[in-house]
């Protein structure tokens, strides 16, 4: 039933299903005492009187108890008759509940109750523990409280030695941390709420420690042992190209970056670096750039894309940047022809090309390079650990890997969840970007909206209008957007205006000729769901309007916000909303109103939905701590990092007599737990 109901399997699990809560049973009030700001509270007295009051439905029993300074009433209105049959009038309680107050009166709804024994009037010598507990379980009597009993017997029958320390005495002194037992035993039954405090930031720091020191451990050993190609030259390919073909002068953060790139690529080892740059920071032409070093090298590279809408893109738009260079690159994508796809397939075996860009099909066994030597991941968290895995596979030695993501990723999750890549980011964007204009507006502003619209597209500008996809109901979202397209086309009739329409229905050729419509300026307008929430890249759009806007993420709110003010002329997106929308949906409309910082932004999604909730992390398992919080203990975390750093650089191997305890926990954690097993 625990393992079932809990996923309690052994000993070990049971003293780590912490309490979510103590109560402090140590004191006895008096019932005069009690007022509505009471919490939780403990009274005594003796039993007075017992009532059934009531019909049917609202039946309920009613006990009075008095001390002293006054009285209270006891209510149940579940199993009253085996309280009334098990209640002795006369007889002195130790009463525990919340009070509440009714007509003037205090009461007690289902409160505990145990004899008041003189031994028990000076209560327990710690705060009592409450634990969570399911339905089923209760029908078993396995209650919170049960569960207290039951943690509380096996700490009686452990000690000190069943928790071995497994932090320096450096660290223990320097932070003043408690020993391991100490913290299991007052995160259960803390001698006082100052015990309890002590407790949870000892086991909170271990949780953070560890899980930075795992993901070091990984990086530090990739980095001694992991071979990979030796890229030792900046060759003509590069020059050439960044010389005279470089349409435009890169940023700082570009330019360090690439430096950063190119250090990896001459050190022997295998590159796995995370690149992270908001929308429209220009990660493509510092992934273009690291190619042509591959190609200098006399390697081949290739670009992985999450769909044929981006991997189109950057298709068109390296090909474009290329035209002039003796560099080949192809396209390969599930809607590629036979023809074209054995072309591809020959050219990539024989080493006559040089990029080849395409979706999943890039990683299909048919696809064979002769040198394949640096693989750029786009979008990383739309691909599977296994997918990605594949690319190692195509050469002797491994590819230097470049993942890249536009959905920014706060530094707290990045140390948590990327903490095994090497890290990068582009946090400014190309001269001659204007800011985009955010503005919240409610249903009934439609016509305004639409007027606008029509200033725009007289000036020759596009515009995008995104419905919400919710994945649970696809004939629903079909309804909505055809409802949405129909009402568009009214405020836009043909032949005057031109509308595209793409959604997730349509074939691979259908949505791609009106995709191209509107990027060639066929079309003025775009419906559309959130298929283009990357991928499409048009600098003449300069209206991006959400509909229904409440629905959508912050992050996503933002991605789609960046597929405008892609030029140099002044964009705007449009919120829409109906009137009820929920606090939280207005915290996120207000945020993304406020600024265009993507990592800002991200910072407050991680706060709005919470660690455990966000899109696209890796190995999610680390964000699942029992106590810790990346989020409210940030200043712990960046503490635990470079106390894990410091640790990896001076003694890689935990082989000092100093990091022992370090090394023999990490060896029992692989292993089996010394702990038996819960029947």
């Amino acid at each position: 039933m625990f393992k079932k109901e809990l996923g309690i399997f052994t000993f070990k699990d049971l003293v780590e299903y912490y309490p979510f809560r103590h109560i402090d049973k140590t004191r006895v009030n008096k019932i005069t005492s009690l007022n509505p700001g009471s919490d939780y509270a403990q009274v005594g007295g003796r039993l007075k009187g017992i009532i059934k009051m009531g019909e049917k439905g609202a039946k309920r029993l009613v006990a009075f108890l008095q001390d002293d300074t006054g009285e209270i009433e006891l209510t149940w209105f579940r199993g009253m008759s085996w309280i009334e049959n098990t209640l002795v009038i006369g007889q002195a309680y130790l009463v525990f509940g919340r009070p509440a107050f009714f007509m003037g009166k205090v009461q007690m709804v289902h409160p505990e109750l145990e004899i008041f024994a003189p031994e028990k009037a000076d209560g327990k010598n710690f705060l009592e523990p409450i634990y969570s507990s399911t339905e089923k379980l209760k029908a078993r009597g396995l209650t919170g409280r049960a569960m207290g009993k039951l943690t509380y017997t096996l700490m009686q029958l452990l000690s000190e030695k069943d928790f071995p320390e497994n932090l320096p005495d450096s660290i223990l002194k320097k932070y003043r941390f408690i020993s391991r037992w100490d913290a299991f035993f007052n995160i259960h039954f803390p001698s006082s709420e100052e015990m309890h405090a002590h407790a949870v930031r000892r086991l909170k720091f271990e949780e953070l420690f560890f899980a930075q020191l795992r993901l070091g451990l990984i990086r530090s050993t990739r980095h001694r042992s992991s071979q990979g190609w030796v890229f030792d030259k900046v060759g003509d390919l590069f020059n050439t190209f960044y010389s005279n073909y470089l349409v435009f002068r890169l940023t700082n953060a570009q330019k360090k970056v690439l430096k950063e790139i190119r250090r990896d690529l001459g050190t022997g080892k295998q590159m796995n670096r995370l690149l992270q740059g908001d929308v429209g920071s220009g990660k493509t032409i510092v992934a273009l750039l690291s190619m042509l070093i591959a190609a200098d090298n006399g390697f081949q590279s290739v670009l992985m894309a999450p769909t044929e809408i981006l991997a189109n893109q950057h298709f068109h738009s390296i090909s474009d940047l290329l035209r002039d260079m003796p560099i080949t690159v192809k396209l390969l994508t599930g809607s590629s022809v036979i023809r074209k796809r054995r072309e591809i397939l020959k050219a990539c075996e024989d080493g006559s090309l040089s990029i080849l860009i395409g979706t999943h099909a890039v990683i299909e066994d048919k696809v064979q390079f002769k040198n394949l030597g640096f693989a750029v991941i786009d979008e990383q968290h739309k691909f599977g650990v296994a997918q990605r895995a594949k690319l190692w596979k195509k050469n002797l030695l491994p590819p230097h890997i470049l993942v890249m993501t536009a959905t920014p990723i706060p530094r707290t999750l990045a140390l948590t969840a990327y903490g095994d890549l090497d890290y990068s980011v582009i946090d400014e964007l190309p001269p001659g970007r204007q800011p985009i204009e955010t503005i919240h507006r409610f249903e009934n502003k439609r016509p305004q909206v639409m007027d606008f619209i029509k200033k725009e597209i007289f000036k020759g500008r596009q515009v995008y209008i995104v419905y919400p996809l919710i994945e649970e109901s696809s004939t629903l979202d079909y309804e909505n957007l055809m409802k949405g397209f129909e009402e568009v086309k009214s405020f836009f009739p043909e032949p005057k205006y031109w509308i595209s329409m793409v959604h997730g229905k349509q074939k691979p050729v259908q949505k791609e000729t009106n995709m191209n419509r509107f990027v060639t300026g066929d079309t003025q307008i775009m419906v559309s769901t959130t298929v283009i929430e990357v991928g499409v890249n048009v600098s003449n759009a300069t209206v991006m309007v959400i509909e229904n806007a409440e629905k959508f993420g912050l992050s996503q709110l933002h991605q789609l916000r960046g597929r405008v003010g892609r030029g140099g002329e002044k964009s705007f997106c449009i919120l829409l909303t109906g009137y009820k929308i929920s606090n939280d949906a207005k915290e996120r409309l207000k945020v993304l109103c406020a600024t265009n910082d993507g990592f800002k932004i991200a910072e407050k999604d991680l706060e709005l939905r919470g660690p455990g909730d966000t899109e696209g992390t890796r190995q999610s398992g680390l964000l699942n701590f029992k106590l810790a919080n990346i989020i409210q203990d940030r200043v712990m975390l960046e503490v635990a990092k470079t106390i894990a750093i410091q640790i990896i650089d001076t003694d890689p191997d935990l082989s000092l007599a100093e990091n022992l305890p370090i090394k023999n926990y990490i060896q029992l954690q692989k292993g089996k737990t010394v702990w038996s097993k819960i029947s």
